[in-house]
């Protein structure tokens, strides 16, 4: 809730910056149309902004708890698992299909994620079905800013999430837990940091990417985060990557090479 909370300060600035600048360019045209033009657009980025919120919650809260209970062998796996639903999700909402390329890249970063995550598989508990249904809902968190991007307003759309979510995450955490002005200033460095960075700025970045790149490949180059998580292991806890975790990165690297290479 926290998280949310920061991001949402963090971005609102920016958020009102991006609404004057669209209100200035009404200048010159006709008044009465282009402002019935800028509030049917605000009006949809909040509705897209508004689901976009309850979807995040939704995922953040459904791993968060599986992932307690979630083995770790299988949990890779089935946080990957957004990489292949993208790509129907948005064949569903747009009726168009992806290119071969994109299926094919889609395919090797999720075995490239699975071989990273230790290429094996354990029998799955309640813990995993919920990892499994948290990536369903980051799939959907990733074609709802897809269509959000339509309307050309990122660091708004990406605001107003944060908003919903905070709401939701606070809303819940008055209700099921107790939370202590202690425990929060303890915290409150690790809070601005995944709210500002890990939030703010990283779903910043992306909602401005969308409006460039399709869901299903920005899904694949999304996949580089386990690589990038690998290196930072690598690097700061002196851990070393097995053959088959090797393998699984070089797969993950080839797929984001081949989607950027290609043109469907």
């Amino acid at each position: 809730g926290m998280r949310g909370a920061v991001a949402a300060v963090v971005l609102l600035p920016f958020m009102l910056r991006e609404q004057r600048r669209r209100l200035a360019s009404t200048a010159g045209r006709n008044r009465g149309q282009a402002l019935n033009q800028t509030a049917e657009q605000t009006a949809g980025i909040w509705r897209y902004a508004l689901l976009a919120g309850v979807v995040f919650f939704l995922a953040g809260g459904t791993q968060q708890t599986g992932i307690v209970d979630a083995t770790v062998t299988n949990t890779g796996f089935l946080t990957a698992l957004y990489v292949v639903v993208t790509p129907f999700l948005f064949w569903l909402v747009r009726r168009q299909r992806p290119g071969l390329t994109t299926w094919f890249s889609a395919g090797l970063a999720f075995v490239g994620v699975w071989a990273l995550g230790g290429g094996a598989l354990e029998s799955f508990n309640r813990g995993d079905i919920l990892v499994a249904c948290s990536s369903v809902f980051w799939a959907t968190l990733l074609i709802i800013s897809g269509e959000a991007s339509r309307k050309a307003q990122p660091l708004s759309y990406t605001c107003i999430q944060f908003a919903v979510v905070a709401c939701l995450s606070l809303a819940c955490a008055a209700v099921f837990e107790s939370v202590e002005l202690a425990a929060l200033r303890a915290a409150i460095i690790p809070i601005l940091y995944v709210g500002v960075l890990s939030s703010a700025l990283t779903f910043g970045i992306m909602a401005i990417a969308l409006q460039h790149v399709p869901a299903p490949r920005a899904s694949i180059m999304l996949s580089m985060e386990t690589v990038f998580a690998a290196m930072a292991g690598f690097i700061m806890l002196d851990e070393r990557l097995s053959g088959l975790g090797w393998a699984g990165a070089s797969l993950i690297l080839l797929a984001v090479l081949l989607v950027q290479r290609s043109r469907d």
